[in-house]
């Protein structure tokens, strides 16, 4: 009883800490769109920038050259939006993991949906199935779908339980990393070994407005849900049977966190490819400025990782320009310093 009422005015002045870092972090986020779009070889300004995007919402004439404006409009600006709504999904998607699976340790990828969208990909890109119907992107979604509902069958098979969740999980990446390897070694000459690799890594360089549209709306659903069954979220950190005797349907709603995760990172890879750590350390990153409250913790942690992709992906373009890096590979370098703090930080932990 002390300890609880000792956190409730630290949690009463986390609230209003949390807006500022919310409204804060949505004014850095516009300005970090703006000033990344500059970046790249041809010479642009964050005034160039503005002109444009007003401009093509019928809000202002724009001054800006043609060629400059394709270059803004057309592929610098997608990419970057792209980058802020991987970055808020998969920082999202690893709260819910985090909280539903009570491991600090847990991210998107637990479920196996990466290496499940891998073999998709890799199964249009070497082997053609489809024949040209399907793109990519699509057969990447369709994998990720196949690898979710593998892992769930399997979960609820040895009985169901976040633990038997995880050990699903582990199952089903070594199953379809395993045919991912065994497709591309067997079928793919070497070219097709260097594109398709490069994609699953984490790539945003063929980011389409329609690309921004769909994953944009996924993850401001997923984002919605979170928010409204915030309290429910935040009973499961406590266990599921604390969460059952506070009235909540601990299947059903674990079942539906457990889809919106699903959905949110199926359609993220299918875009972008893997990217790793981003739900797994953002989380903590935002837990540590407002608490583990999720009505405050989501949004913040969704502008957290939108920030942080926006800037992760301008590095992974421009450090060793023309070659570009994927962002994945940028995320891993900063996340396994951060993943080995946390490991410590938690090693007392039972």
């Amino acid at each position: 009883m002390v300890t609880s009422t000792a956190r409730r005015p630290e949690e009463g002045r986390r609230a209003p800490v949390a807006g500022v870092v919310v409204v804060a972090g949505l004014i850095v986020l516009a300005l970090s769109i703006a000033v990344t779009v500059t970046i790249g070889p041809a010479e642009l300004s964050v005034v160039d920038v503005y002109a444009v995007i007003f401009d093509r919402l019928g809000l202002a004439d724009s001054s800006v050259t043609a060629i400059r404006e394709g270059i803004v409009w057309e592929l610098r600006l997608p990419r970057t939006l792209l980058a802020a709504v991987c970055g808020a999904g998969l920082a999202v998607c690893g709260v819910i993991m985090q909280s539903l699976l009570r491991n600090p340790l847990a991210d998107p990828f637990v479920l196996g949906i990466s290496s499940g969208a891998s073999t998709g990909a890799v199964m249009i890109a070497v082997l053609g199935i489809g024949g040209g119907a399907v793109s990519l992107s699509g057969g990447a979604f369709l994998g990720a779908l196949v690898s979710f509902a593998l892992v769930l069958l399997l979960a609820t098979g040895a009985g169901g339980g976040t633990s038997r969740v995880v050990l699903a999980g582990v199952a089903g990446t070594q199953l379809f990393s395993a045919l991912t390897s065994f497709i591309v070694i067997s079928s793919a000459d070497a070219e097709r070994t260097r594109g398709v690799l490069f994609w699953l890594l984490g790539s945003l360089s063929g980011a389409t407005w329609t690309d921004v549209a769909l994953c944009g709306a996924v993850c401001a659903a997923g984002i919605v849900v979170c928010l409204v069954k915030a309290s429910s979220l935040d009973a499961f950190t406590f266990g599921s049977s604390t969460a059952a005797t506070l009235g909540i349907a601990v299947g059903r709603t674990r079942l539906l966190f457990l889809m919106v995760t699903a959905l949110i990172t199926a359609v993220l890879v299918s875009a972008a490819g893997a990217i790793g750590f981003v739900g797994l350390v953002l989380p903590h990153a935002a837990r540590f400025l407002v608490g583990p409250r999720h009505s405050r913790l989501v949004p913040v942690t969704a502008v957290v990782g939108a920030v942080f992709m926006v800037w992760v992906d301008a590095v992974a373009r421009t450090v060793f320009a023309p070659q570009e890096v994927p962002v994945g590979v940028v995320t891993a370098l900063i996340g396994v310093p951060a993943f080995a703090l946390i490991l410590f930080r938690t090693r007392s932990t039972p």
